[in-house]
């Protein structure tokens, strides 16, 4: 099986873990394609989630018989459309009856305008933000990048949020340590480019508490963020330089390019996340592999229960 190999030894042990605290239920807004479906099947079959159906019941039918899958034994929720799928795979979240959202074959930004309905959403006071959990062969630990699909150009403001999020996922996942490298393109701090600015005030946002629950450093550079040669040649002196294992990119493009190069050029498996709402999001995209669609529902599966302890130790 494609999650067991061994050029993802960490993916392994993320899957193990969620299957250890036990599935949660999830609700697939409008997984109307075999690719959607065969995510959820895939994933309920592995013990990691409780899927339900949301969408119209002939289409997710239908696409279920062209594609050979059997969802008889799956609760469904019928809707008329896309737009009711994402609102209504919202709303039962909110009445309590799953844990997480997972994206169907709707288009994203449907869903995200659901999430984020300042009456009927999941927003919370921290500002939603992607991660990929990016298990990349030959490395020793797993990387997080962010933000790679939902800040296209964040500002000061939404790029603490965007590292608060990280840390909090690194925590989830049980980092031992968690090293933040605030990504440019060089390494000093220059008024000519804004990344740089940005970074040197994340780090001291840190120093100030302002961001909590990791050690931050930036600007580095891709090479002196990851590799302990390429910052020595530099002379950088950091825990982090070298060491880095939450890279935060300047911007969108930036982010995106980097996991699928990553993905692509060096075969690395890429589970994604969305963090800051009420719940956590999954989102599969048809290149993903087995092992990142079932490593992003073993992610979720994490973050939930971890919201569901402390909703319990809150008292909510």
């Amino acid at each position: 099986m494609e999650a067991s190999k061994p050029a993802h030894p960490y993916y392994d042990r993320l899957i193990a873990a969620a299957r250890r605290i036990g599935p949660v239920a999830v609700a697939v807004a409008h997984p109307c394609d075999g690719h959607a479906l065969e995510a959820a099947l895939d994933a309920a079959r592995m013990g990691l989630i409780e899927p339900i159906l949301v969408g119209p019941r002939a289409r997710i039918l239908a696409a279920a018989d062209a594609a050979g899958l059997d969802v008889a034994a799956l609760p469904l929720v019928d809707t008329e459309h896309s737009h009711e799928s994402a609102a209504r795979a919202v709303e039962l979240v909110r009445e309590g009856k799953a844990a997480a959202l997972m994206k169907g074959s709707l288009h994203t930004d449907e869903l995200m305008g659901a999430v984020v309905s300042s009456t009927t959403g999941l927003r919370t006071a921290r500002r939603l933000s992607h991660c990929f959990v990016m298990d990349v062969p030959g490395r020793a630990e797993p990387l997080i990048i962010t933000d790679a699909a939902v800040n296209i150009v964040p500002t000061l403001e939404a790029k603490a949020d965007i590292v608060q999020n990280a840390i909090d996922l690194a925590h989830v996942l049980g980092f031992p340590e968690v090293r933040v490298a605030i990504l440019a393109a060089v390494e000093t701090v220059s008024a000519k480019m804004p990344s740089t600015i940005d970074a040197a005030a994340l780090c001291k946002m840190a120093d100030r508490g302002q961001i909590t629950g990791a050690v931050l450093d930036g600007p580095l550079a891709m090479d002196n963020a990851i590799d302990m040669q390429a910052a020595a040649l530099k002379h950088i002196v950091s825990p982090v330089a070298g060491r880095a294992n939450v890279l935060v990119a300047p911007d969108l493009e930036a982010g995106n390019m980097l996991a699928k190069s990553l993905s692509f050029m060096a075969g690395a498996a890429a589970a994604g996340i969305v963090l800051g709402a009420r719940v956590p999001l999954i989102l599969t995209s048809r290149a993903d592999s087995v092992a990142a669609r079932l490593a992003s529902c073993a992610v979720a599966v994490l973050v939930a229960r971890a919201k569901l302890a402390d909703a319990r130790l809150l008292g909510g």
